[in-house]
């Protein structure tokens, strides 16, 4: 793929993930189009971002597309490398990371994720990998960006599990468990942003991405979708944006890719 071709919907991700985080300081995040995402930012809108990683690393500056959170490029340039226990009890349980990218299999309405099973818990019909630290930073980090491809299989009217809570059944729920972090602030796919500014803390569809209707997102949502009243348009990436993906970030294209399920119909 060429640098002058049309950004795609994997690429449409990455730069509104990346620009969400304009201005913020620290982020924890994981591989993937999130790793991709928050390397972007630190390039263009947030060059102080320090990027957190949970096999405790803190201040990455991977030199090169890591494979997993354990990768050693994480620890090449890291401010600081120190025992998981110590990252989630002194700095996420302490409060002083402002956001997470999260994804998950399923979420619902209210910004509530699922990466446990599929069915029912104990007879389920697909074991997913678990939360490993999702629920913790779900609740302690400042707020949630959560990224995810749309489609009527993960966007669900109810998730299967709450794996990583959001809003969980509304507004005012979070604050009557204790939870100290504010839950899902934007959800980013690859055909629209949403967010919560809504009375109940229930997602609503604020941008549309470049050539997509209204009724191409609603028929890929489980529930009955609130549209903002002054609904947006996302941007095009900048030639910059695209560059530094494309020739920096995956230049083997590994994660801006295509799938299959998400060029076909919604599922």
């Amino acid at each position: 793929m060429n640098e002058d071709s049309p950004a795609t919907p994997s690429e449409m991700m990455i730069v509104s993930a990346a620009r969400a985080l304009a201005g913020v300081r620290t982020v924890f995040v994981g591989v993937g189009l999130s790793n991709i995402a928050c390397n972007l930012a630190r390039l263009t809108v947030a060059t102080d971002l320090e990027l957190i990683y949970e096999s405790g690393v803190y201040g990455a500056r991977p030199s090169r597309l890591p494979l997993s959170i354990g990768d050693p490029t994480l620890v090449s340039g890291a401010t600081a490398v120190i025992p998981i226990g110590d990252l989630f009890g002194f700095y996420l349980q302490r409060g002083i990371i402002e956001t997470a990218l999260v994804g998950g299999a399923q979420i619902d309405r209210y910004g509530n994720l699922n990466t446990t099973v599929i069915g029912d818990y104990h007879s389920p019909k697909v074991r997913l990998p678990g939360s490993g630290g999702a629920c913790e930073i779900a609740i302690n980090c400042g707020r949630l960006l959560i990224l995810m491809r749309l489609s009527r299989r993960s966007f669900v009217e109810r998730v299967d599990f709450v794996t990583s809570p959001g809003h969980l059944g509304g507004k005012g729920e979070r604050e009557r468990l204790g939870m100290p972090g504010k839950g899902p602030d934007v959800v980013v796919t690859d055909m629209a942003t949403f967010d919560f500014d809504t009375p109940e803390h229930e997602m609503r569809l604020v941008s549309l991405h470049p050539g997509v209707a209204v009724d191409e997102v609603r028929e890929r949502i489980g529930w009955d979708l609130r549209v903002a009243d002054s609904l947006g348009r996302t941007p095009e990436p900048s030639a910059e944006e695209i560059r530094l993906i494309r020739e920096e970030l995956d230049p083997g294209g590994i994660y801006r890719r295509e799938s299959a399920e998400a060029k076909g119909a919604p599922k």
